[in-house]
């Protein structure tokens, strides 16, 4: 993967531009090439926080790497990769309480929640848990650089990215009003697809409202296109906002209880975020969401969605139960919609003589700048040509 000239033509500022080709969606040895030059080499989302108690381990497969995370008795998350160091067995096979160790079932190594290798069983004879040749401060578990943001557990496969902080700084900035403010994760609020495409068709699909009238008539009903606005922040994230956005109201005229100290653009404002590579975030006056795709092959991608409110009661109460059901399930129709879309669109990449397709100056700006900044993970450094 030296030659990156291939990769010119999407470069190209987007008037001029082509899109990814063929390759990028439906070869292998190209899947292989972006799980390290684009999921493991930048800040790529691999769970929710929320589903990871104190004392608890959730085994991840990340991509084909094995990974476990855990939650510390103080309520830190961390990731390490899930292989005792010992033969190389896998510590963790399903979610489940651990306690305060990570125990491998084949010798009974044991580590802290915090990675430290504390008990070595046997290890210098039958009834001998020490040997001077296994010095167990150069043994904890491999870890790996993570960070929550918005329940999300991000992870810096390779370590050579900036810090979590500097990476997605702009997007914080961006909503900044949210920052600090908790998110809840709704009782009966998650929910996911299993897709017949690969990931990158996913981001590309949420980045743009273009779509929007053919694909959501009953969301452009009263959010249409001419209300919508592009989001780019080239080599960081782009999407959409909207202008109109109608929050739900119960059968007695509630409403979710809004985030706290939200400026005017709000009441009436959302806005939906691809952060680069595979997080696809909302947010709402009164709620949010997460999506976190998980490429599993070439052509087939798990999107998993979590919704979020702003208080403990709307989050988990009875009280505000249909209406999260409701709301969970206008969100659940929604994404729905654009299945047909990603997987078309899959199928589509089998034509040999498509050349990346074209885009549109007005209206795929935020959709080339995802297709700029994977181009650019290759090697052309060419943000510049933006």
């Amino acid at each position: 993967m030296t030659d990156t000239s291939y990769l010119n033509d999407v470069l190209n500022p987007v008037a001029t531009a082509r899109g990814l080709p063929n390759a990028h969606y439906i070869d292998d040895e190209m899947f292989a090439a972006e799980r390290e030059a684009v999921l493991f080499a930048n800040w790529a989302g691999i769970g929710f926080g929320k589903d990871i108690a104190p004392g608890e381990a959730m085994p991840i497969d990340f991509v084909g790497l094995p990974l476990v995370a855990v939650r510390t008795r103080e309520g830190d998350v961390k990731v390490f990769q899930n292989t005792c160091r010992h033969r190389g067995m896998i510590l963790v096979e399903e979610k489940k309480e651990v306690g305060g160790v990570l125990r491998c079932p084949y010798h009974s190594w044991c580590y802290a929640l915090t990675g430290e290798l504390v008990a070595t069983p046997h290890v210098g004879g039958p009834g001998m848990n020490t040997h001077e040749e296994i010095k167990r401060e150069d043994l904890g578990l491999i870890e790996i650089r993570s960070h929550v943001w918005r329940d999300v557990i991000f992870v810096n496969v390779s370590g050579t990215a900036p810090a979590f902080e500097d990476y997605a700084a702009e997007a914080i900035a961006r909503w900044g009003e949210f920052e600090g403010q908790p998110v809840l994760a709704g009782e009966d609020s998650s929910f996911g697809f299993d897709v017949a495409c690969n990931w990158k068709l996913a981001v590309e699909n949420y980045c743009e409202s273009y779509h929007l009238p053919w694909v959501h008539p009953g969301l452009n009903s009263y959010s249409r296109l001419e209300d919508h606005y592009n989001i780019e922040a080239p080599g960081a994230f782009s999407g959409q906002g909207t202008l109109v956005y109608r929050p739900m109201i119960s059968e007695d005229g509630r409403r979710f209880p809004d985030f706290q100290n939200l400026s005017d653009h709000w009441n009436a404002g959302a806005e939906y975020l691809s952060v680069y590579p595979n997080v696809l975030l909302g947010v709402h006056r009164d709620h949010a969401y997460a999506i976190i795709l998980e490429p599993k092959a070439k052509d087939r991608t798990q999107e998993h969605v979590a919704i979020y409110y702003a208080t403990d009661e709307a989050a988990k109460s009875d009280e505000w139960a249909v209406m999260r059901h409701k709301n969970t399930e206008m969100w659940y129709e929604v994404f729905k919609e654009d299945l047909f879309v990603v997987e078309g669109m899959q199928k589509g990449r089998l034509g040999v003589h498509f050349d990346g397709g074209k885009f549109s100056p007005a209206m795929d700006g935020p959709t080339h700048c995802f297709h700029h900044w994977v181009a650019s993970q290759f090697g052309p450094t060419a943000l510049a040509a933006e």
